[in-house]
């Protein structure tokens, strides 16, 4: 069983694989205090649940944009599976060119989603993360990742507003009757709400624009199911979406004669004109 783990400022995913076949999922808070004998004891409860053990973990591929919990997870699956995960980052095999100027600072969760989407929907396409950040990321018609755009969360935008303006509470995030509101918590729910369904569409028509008129866009991430009923543009809700990515990276970085298939070639030049400056191995 493939064991996949996607570390976010947030929220933890895992996802256990046989094959593609996807058989659970859970998520579980970020907390970057916990030691990796604490991650696991909650791991064990989990599987446990489902009957389960950690020794039918034959591998773990992870990725991880929060650095203090990098180590921790690599010696909890070193002394708990009995292995040593892939971390998704620089040097290992991904199968996509990517267009940033400095190909390290792409968040490992942008390039499994652009990985994945490009396998299940085809390219062009946008990609738009609703997580502690909203990330956009836009996939050429060949599968590049050719950069994006990062905004606040919308959880961000109610914790800024409770921290930062005295008068105002924090708030639960659910959609207010009207946009003209008459009470001060469902003008704030408005405003974050409809603001962020303002901010989604307008990136989205700039980027489908760059991208020739056409692009799949394609929602994922814990806060998008608050926002995709007033989003027009949209066309899919992949929760998942992440994790798919990282069960397709893993199998790109097994020997050949394992992998379920190779790699796919190296695609041609940006059509936005940039020069492939990919951080690894098509």
């Amino acid at each position: 069983m493939l064991l996949a783990i996607n570390i976010n400022n947030t929220q933890i995913k895992i996802g256990g694989y046989r094959g593609s076949d996807l058989l659970f999922h859970w998520r579980i808070a970020t907390d970057r205090e916990k030691t990796d004998d604490e991650y696991a004891m909650i791991l064990r409860e989990l599987f446990r649940h489902i009957e389960l053990q950690f020794a039918q973990v034959e591998s773990v591929v992870i990725s991880c944009v929060v650095p203090p919990l990098t180590d921790v997870f690599e010696r909890l699956c070193r002394r708990y599976f009995g292995v040593s995960p892939l971390m998704v980052g620089p040097g290992i095999r991904t199968g996509i060119r990517i267009q940033y100027e400095n190909p390290k600072e792409v968040g490992a969760d942008r390039i499994c989603n652009a990985i994945a989407v490009f396998e299940k929907y085809g390219g062009p396409a946008i990609v738009v993360d609703f997580g502690t950040a909203t990330t956009y990321t836009a996939v050429s018609a060949t599968g590049e990742f050719l950069g994006g755009a990062i905004a606040p969360g919308v959880g961000i935008s109610v914790q800024a507003l409770a921290e930062h303006a005295a008068q105002l509470p924090y708030v639960e995030l659910v959609k207010p009757k009207s946009a003209i509101a008459r009470s001060t918590v469902t003008a704030m729910q408005a405003g974050i709400i409809y603001g962020a369904v303002g901010q989604v569409e307008e990136i989205i028509r700039r980027m489908r624009g760059e991208l020739g008129g056409t692009a799949t866009v394609v929602a994922t991430g814990g806060w998008a199911e608050v926002i995709l009923g007033e989003c027009r543009g949209i066309d899919h809700y992949d929760p998942l979406l992440t994790l798919e990515g990282l069960r397709i990276i893993h199998n790109r970085n097994r020997v050949p004669d394992t992998a379920d298939a190779p790699a796919p070639k190296a695609a041609p030049a940006s059509p936005l004109g940039r020069r492939d400056i990919g951080q690894d191995s098509p």
